[in-house]
């Protein structure tokens, strides 16, 4: 028996159209996705400050912080990989849906995964960050060391070691922290989102 056949849509007086108008940003997920160590929640971080410091209003999901809570039920096998994203889709999704900017840091290692969230929201409102950064550079600052622990057979499937990481191959921004310091890829982000109308300077 499916589940869900006895599920029927609950129609809200407030609207989404009503939310957007409300706090006067364009709602949209900023998902970042990158090897470990490329520096996702470090970035996603410190642009969640300047926007709030902006007036503007935001979500952080971090991948660490939600499997301590929502995913603490989910390994990290491929399955479970799969499964951690979806979730965090339908969680982002709602976040959009009440008008706010989420930023979700996550590995997210697979294009069909992050490609099921895009199709979750509205055309414009699903931005694929991909931090960028190479092997070595992530491995030699291994803020956790759980790449020593890879290399020595300690953890399975981790990703860019025993498990693969498939790029994005059309991502609407690059943000390469090898190449660029904290300050220039977060002002970068900021200058890209309010070049989409995301976002103002100052609110």
């Amino acid at each position: 028996m499916d589940k869900s056949s006895n599920v029927v849509w609950h129609a809200h007086q407030v609207s989404h159209a009503d939310r957007v108008q409300q706090t006067g940003q364009k709602p949209c997920i900023l998902w970042f996705t990158g090897l470990s160590g490329s520096g996702k929640s470090t970035l996603a971080n410190a642009l969640e400050g300047e926007l709030f410091r902006a007036g503007h209003h935001s979500y952080l999901l971090d991948g660490d912080n939600v499997r301590h809570g929502l995913n603490k039920d989910l390994g990290f096998s491929e399955a479970d990989r799969v499964e951690n994203i979806r979730r965090i889709g339908e969680v982002a999704k709602l976040f959009v849906d009440s008008g706010l900017i989420v930023l979700t840091a996550f590995i997210s290692p697979f294009r069909a995964d992050r490609d099921l969230v895009r199709g979750l929201v509205g055309d414009g409102e699903f931005i694929e960050v991909y931090v960028k950064a190479p092997l070595d550079v992530c491995e030699s600052r291994d803020p956790k060391g759980l790449y020593k622990k890879a290399r020595s057979g300690e953890i399975k499937h981790f990703t860019g070691i025993d498990s693969p990481y498939e790029a994005p191959e059309k991502p609407e921004i690059v943000i390469d922290t090898g190449a660029e310091d904290l300050a220039a890829c977060t002002s970068r982000l900021l200058d890209f989102l309010v070049e989409r109308g995301a976002v103002t300077r100052s609110k």
